[in-house]
């Protein structure tokens, strides 16, 4: 759970954030700057009014973190804007699960395993059979993420995220469905948001898996822009009347319990809302086909004067219905990233022994470079999706809202997975990728979809790059926007002397700041690292702190109009999202005593550095590079112990 602000530890107010003690950090002043600097860029009023909304959730979700936690002082925040930065925050502390919480772990894996091999793991629908949801349910999976005060398990996020990669190598769609139910889904609103009475009476089915869950946010005009919700909920006496509709809700059928996202007095709200047994006339599933998500149900919901108890509103201290989605989001993303090591790890798996046994030219390919150099690629992939899923996931138990950190890791994540998929795999099976019963043909909408979910990742990039750059904006850029406002300028001219005395003070102190970049150095405090790996490591936190005044350059440039600079805006944020891929794979590298770890971090770090600086691989490079998949072919990797490879279909005689 996230620490919250106590009394002591709240921001003081200031004069640009005066509001009262606990309400949320954006003051109305600040807000309408938001929406007039819009309007000044010649935006609309709905658009300018949007941005301004989701502004304050965002706010709104800060104010749920005691101030070292939030955004300003998250690890990726510091290591771009502070001079000196402690790289011991960019590595998780090693944990051990319970052994209560690890029995409940093994007992699922056990029967995920014997439920595939009896060959009742999938209903006459193939999807996920309730049979097989149940003994979860009776292994206790369902309740992992629930305290144990209500009959769950209580374990810590970051040992449920390295389950998650163990569970993705026996099913992914199983692992995906505990991140639904209990990052997503209602446990986690219920954790974070739900008073006393509604985490009793819900909390323990949530545990037991008498009542699964899903949460409903996605609309037909609101995906990226959740601030076009359209269904709405009005109060009747002791119930809310639900009309609208929902679409993309995974495990979303009859009898689950779902966060319903409505507007309710026009204001974004969650209710718990336990969807009844069978459709009626104020309850219909909407059917659809759909390739990814295969063996588990996505459909769309429909409400017409649907009744919910009154008494199911969530209601935070501080906040509305978007702040209650965004904070799963983040453990939602973590749980993407670890489903896609655990998947990448099965298709690894599948390609040794293939490509052991395909003979080209009287040589198993497994000795040629091209293969090799796929299956160390894929290896480092998987390094580096481990360190940003156990990294991501230790932050959110200290407390950190962690926002930016899991953003990089989803990005990373379902783009390495998409590589893993269509680059490395694919082309190493050739044309019996395509066969029925391939894991390829078969899943590959599976391993591409992750793109999109938990946001499509170049938006979730620009939201990245909004972060990043937000208190930078605020210490420097809105006095300036302030004082224009104020002089009633709308288009400064710098050789103006009226305008030049306007703005004096604020681009006094801009000026300042800039001046003292230009002789800036800042220092590290980096643990015992191998050399390889602690020469990548500064010099991803050089270019971390370098990358500041590209950011400043860019804000300068486009000032209002920065908004539109969409594409800009991604590529930098993504140079930078590689930066903090590199630092967080060292420091997970340099903790392990593996040597092929050890190679995974440094040719996944040769790589991303290349993607930086643009420079072309070397004979040096692929000699790492194919030595790492001649290692891992070996049989070396670790990461691979108790993986299962799918059989070679359709053998031939050699």
């Amino acid at each position: 759970m996230p620490e919250l602000q106590t009394e002591s530890e709240k921001k003081p107010a200031t004069a640009a954030s005066s509001q009262p003690q606990g309400e949320s950090p954006a003051s109305e002043n600040e807000q309408s700057f938001v929406e007039t600097a819009l309007k000044l860029s010649g935006k609309s009023e709905e658009e300018a009014r949007s941005t301004g909304a989701v502004d304050k959730a965002d706010e709104q979700v800060e104010a749920l973190f005691a101030p070292k936690y939030q955004t300003s002082g998250s690890p990726a925040h510091l290591a771009v804007w502070s001079d000196n930065l402690d790289a011991n925050v960019f590595y998780a502390k090693d944990t051990t699960p319970d052994p209560d919480v690890r029995k409940v772990m093994d007992d699922s894996l056990n029967a995920i395993r014997t439920r595939r091999e009896n060959g009742t793991l999938l209903d006459e629908n193939k999807k996920i059979s309730d049979e097989s949801l149940a003994a979860l349910g009776e292994a206790g999976y369902w309740g992992l993420l629930v305290d144990k005060e209500f009959g769950g398990q209580g374990s810590s996020f970051v040992d449920f995220a390295k389950f998650l990669t163990q569970m993705a190598t026996v099913d992914p769609t199983v692992a995906g469905l505990a991140s639904v139910h209990g990052c997503i889904g209602a446990v986690d609103p219920l954790r974070a948001f739900g008073n006393a009475d509604q985490k009793l009476r819900y909390l323990p089915k949530l545990a037991s898996g008498e009542r699964l869950s899903a949460f409903a946010l996605t609309e037909p005009c609101a995906g990226s822009d959740l601030t076009a919700l359209k269904t709405e909920a009005k109060l009747d006496g002791a119930h809310y009347v639900v009309n609208g509709e929902k679409l993309f809700i995974t495990n979303a059928v009859p009898g689950r319990t779902v966060g319903l996202v409505c507007l309710i007095e026009g204001k974004p709200a969650v209710l718990i809302a336990d969807l009844p047994d069978e459709e009626n006339e104020n309850f219909q599933v909407v059917k659809y086909g759909l390739y990814a998500l295969r063996q588990s149900y996505n459909n769309g919901l429909k409400f017409k004067d649907f009744k919910v108890p009154r008494e199911n509103l969530l209601e935070p201290s501080r906040g509305d219905g978007l702040t209650i989605a965004y904070h799963g989001l983040n453990r939602g993303r973590v749980a993407l990233c670890a489903n896609a090591a655990g998947t990448m790890r099965v298709m690894l798996a599948s390609m040794l022994p293939w490509a052991e046994f395909r003979r080209t030219y009287g040589a198993s390919i497994v000795k040629r470079e091209l293969v090799q150099r796929r299956i160390g690629r894929m290896s480092a992939l998987i390094v580096a999706c481990d360190a940003l899923v156990e990294w991501c996931a230790w932050l959110l138990d200290e407390g950190y809202r962690g926002e930016m950190e899991c953003i990089v890791a989803k990005i990373f994540g379902s783009e390495a997975q998409k590589e893993a998929a269509i680059e490395l795999y694919m082309k190493t099976h050739g044309g019996r990728a395509f066969l029925e019963g391939h894991l390829f043909g078969d899943y590959v909408h599976e391993f591409l979809a992750p793109c999109i979910y938990e946001g499509e990742g170049e938006m979730l990039g620009m939201a990245f790059f909004k972060s990043l750059i937000k208190e930078h904006g605020k210490k420097f850029f809105e006095p300036i926007g302030y004082a224009l406002q104020a002089a009633g300028i709308k288009k400064p001219n710098p050789l103006n002397p009226a305008h030049a005395w306007a703005l004096k003070g604020p681009l006094l102190n801009y000026s300042k700041w800039r001046a003292s970049q230009v002789f800036a150095s800042g220092s590290m405090n980096l643990p015992n690292l191998p050399s390889n790996l602690r020469e990548h490591a500064e010099f991803a936190a050089k270019a971390l702190r370098k990358s500041r005044l590209q950011i400043d350059s860019l804000m300068t440039k486009h000032q209002l109009g920065l908004a539109d600079r969409q594409c800009e805006m991604a590529a930098l944020s993504l140079r930078i999202q590689s930066m903090v891929v590199m630092l967080t794979t060292c420091m997970f590298a340099g903790k392990s005593d593996d040597g092929i770890v050890h190679l995974a971090a440094d040719v996944m770090c040769q790589d991303l550095r290349r993607e930086i600086t643009g420079e072309l691989p070397n004979g040096k490079y692929y000699k790492t590079v194919t030595k790492l998949g001649a290692e891992v072919a070996n049989g070396g990797f670790s990461a691979l112990t108790g993986v299962e490879a799918p059989e070679i279909l359709m053998k031939y005689e050699s």
